[in-house]
C-alpha cells in the first residue's frame, strides 16, 4: 500500500496572545504590591526606564509623549523626535553635574528629616518553639534525650500540638515507641500547660495534672465524657456518674476554664495593613474616585538614550538594542497607565451601582454580578475579575476589596432582592442580641428573618451562612454559667 501526500488549504481563527498582550493582562491582576516589585525588577533591567521626579505638569507632558511613542506601528521603531533647542550630542558634564546634585539633596533631606528612632522599631516575638528550646536545655536532658526533644518540638504546630506520629518524628532513631513516649511526656511538662498533647483529650489531662486535679472527678469527665461536654449535655454526665447537676456543673466548669490551644499566646498578633489602590470620596451630594498614586514609581524615557539614538555616532547593533528596550518600556507605561484607567473605571461603576449602600449601609448593599460592571463599562467579565483581584477601595464605610461588593441576591417577601452580605450582617446580629442561655436555632434564625426583615430564606442556607462568619451553632453557644 502507497502513501500519498496531498497539500490542501483550511480555513481557521485562532486566538494569539502577542506579548504585549500577555504583559496588560499580567499587570492588570497584580496587586498592588506586587506590581511595585514589577516595576522595580523592569526599571534594573531596562536602562531605558526611569523614575520621574518632576512635577504634575511635567509628568503629564512625559505622559502624552509616551502615548505618541505607542502609536508606532509594532514594525518600526519608535524614534522620538529632537528638538531643534537640543543639541544632538549628549553633555555628560551636565549629566553627571545634574545627578549628583540630585543625590546630595535627597540623602541631605534623608538626613535631616527621616532620621531613625529606636523606640519606633518592630520587635520580633518569640515563638513557641523557640520558647520550649529554652526550657529543654534548661532541664537536664542528656544529649540523646534533647537530640530527640528537639524534634519533637520541631514538629509541633502553632497551636502547640504534635499531629505527626511519634515514629514519623524519629524515624532514624532506633528507638522504642515507649522511650520516645517518655520523652513526650517530659516535654509536655514544660510551659505552656498542655503544649505537645496529641489530641484535645491529652491535653485536657495534661493541663488536670498541672492543676492538681488529677485526684478528683475532673480526669474521669476528660475521659468519659468528651462527647457530652462539647455537646454540653451536663444532665447526662451528671446522670452517668450520680451527682447532682450543681455540683456536675462546677466540675465541667474546671474543664472549660482551661486552654484548648496552648500555643495561642505566642501566636503572631502583627497588625496587616492595606494600601487602597483607589479612594472613593464624598464631596457635597456626590462621590468622587481617586486612584491611589502614591508609592508607585512614575516611569518615563531616558533622554540620555533618546539623544544616543538620535545621535549619527551610534552603531547600528546599539541603535537596534536601544529600539528593543524603548519598545519594551513604551509597552510597559501604557500597559501600567491602562490598568489605573480600568480600575478608575469599574471603581466608578460599582459606586453608581452601590450609591445606597455608600449613603445608608450594609443593610442597603445591593446583588450584583460581574456582568452588570461589564455591561456598564464595555468590557469582558474577564477583564473585570482581574481587576478587582487583590485591589481595595476606601470608602467612607470603609476598606473593602471590590470583590466584596459582587454577591448574589437573596429573596424578598415584597418581591425585592438583598445582597447575600447583607443578610449575613442580619445573621450575626441576631446571634449577638440572643440570650446565652436559650441561643436561636438555624429554624428560629429563619423564622426571625422572614418575619422582621421579609428575608426568605432556607434553613440550609442560614446553616452555610453561619459556618462562614465562624459561628457555632445553637448547642455550642448555649452557655449555663
Amino acid at each position: 500500500m502507497a502513501l500519498e501526500l496531498k497539500q490542501g488549504l483550511k480555513l481557521s481563527q485562532q486566538l494569539r496572545m502577542t506579548p504585549q498582550l500577555q504583559q496588560a493582562i499580567k499587570l492588570l491582576q497584580l496587586s498592588r504590591l506586587e506590581l511595585e516589585t514589577v516595576i522595580t525588577k523592569e526599571m534594573e533591567e531596562n536602562p531605558i526606564l526611569e523614575e520621574a521626579m518632576d512635577t504634575a505638569d511635567e509628568d503629564a507632558a512625559a505622559t502624552k509623549e509616551t502615548e505618541q511613542l505607542g502609536m508606532v506601528e509594532d514594525n518600526e521603531a519608535p524614534v522620538p523626535q529632537a528638538d531643534d533647542n537640543k543639541k544632538e550630542e549628549f553633555e555628560w558634564e551636565n549629566y553627571v553635574e545634574d545627578n549628583y546634585r540630585q543625590a546630595t539633596s535627597q540623602a541631605g533631606i534623608r538626613n535631616t528629616e527621616e532620621v531613625h528612632n529606636y523606640e519606633n522599631l518592630i520587635t520580633r516575638h518569640e515563638s513557641l518553639q523557640e520558647y520550649l528550646l529554652w526550657q529543654l536545655k534548661l532541664s537536664g536532658f542528656n544529649e540523646e534525650e534533647e537530640r530527640i526533644g528537639t524534634k519533637i518540638i520541631g514538629n509541633i504546630d502553632d497551636d502547640g500540638y504534635l499531629k505527626m506520629p511519634l515514629e514519623e518524628v524519629c524515624p532514624e532513631e532506633n528507638l522504642p515507641v515507649e522511650d520516645l513516649v517518655g520523652i513526650l511526656e517530659l516535654i509536655q511538662e514544660l510551659d505552656p500547660p498542655g503544649v505537645a498533647a496529641r489530641n484535645l483529650q491529652e491535653c485536657l489531662l495534661v493541663q488536670a495534672k498541672v492543676l492538681g486535679e488529677d485526684t478528683n472527678d475532673v480526669i474521669h469527665v476528660i475521659k468519659n465524657h468528651m462527647k457530652d461536654l462539647e455537646k454540653k449535655n451536663f444532665e447526662g454526665i451528671a446522670k452517668a456518674m450520680g451527682k447532682p447537676l450543681d455540683e456536675m456543673i462546677e466540675i465541667c466548669k474546671v474543664v472549660f476554664d482551661m486552654e484548648p490551644k496552648p500555643g495561642r499566646s505566642f501566636a503572631p498578633t502583627e497588625t496587616q495593613y492595606v494600601t487602597p489602590d483607589v479612594y472613593v470620596y464624598k464631596v457635597g451630594d456626590e462621590y468622587v474616585v481617586s486612584l491611589n498614586e502614591d508609592g508607585l514609581p512614575r516611569l518615563k524615557i531616558s533622554n540620555f538614550y533618546k539623544n544616543v539614538l538620535q545621535g549619527k555616532g551610534s552603531s547600528t547593533v546599539t541603535k537596534e538594542y536601544i529600539q528593543d528596550k524603548l519598545r519594551s518600556a513604551v509597552w510597559l507605561i501604557k500597559s501600567i497607565h491602562q490598568r489605573q484607567r480600568t480600575i478608575y473605571k469599574v471603581t466608578e461603576s460599582i459606586v453608581r451601582y452601590q450609591r445606597d449602600f455608600l449613603d445608608k449601609g450594609l443593610e442597603f448593599l445591593r446583588p450584583m454580578i460581574l456582568r452588570d460592571i461589564a455591561n456598564d463599562i464595555g468590557m469582558h467579565e474577564s477583564t473585570v475579575s482581574r481587576v478587582t483581584t487583590a485591589k481595595y477601595v476606601h470608602t467612607p464605610r470603609g476598606i473593602f476589596e471590590l470583590k466584596y461588593f459582587f454577591n448574589s441576591g437573596i429573596n424578598k417577601t415584597d418581591g425585592d432582592s438583598l445582597a447575600s452580605e447583607s443578610v449575613k450582617e442580619k445573621i450575626k446580629e441576631l446571634v449577638s442580641q440572643e440570650d446565652i442561655k436559650n441561643p436561636y436555632s438555624d429554624q428560629k434564625i429563619v423564622e426571625l428573618l422572614k418575619n422582621k426583615s421579609g428575608i426568605d430564606i432556607a434553613r440550609r442556607t442560614v446553616a452555610k451562612y453561619r459556618d462562614i462568619l465562624g459561628i457555632l451553632p445553637s448547642s455550642k453557644r448555649k452557655k449555663y454559667f
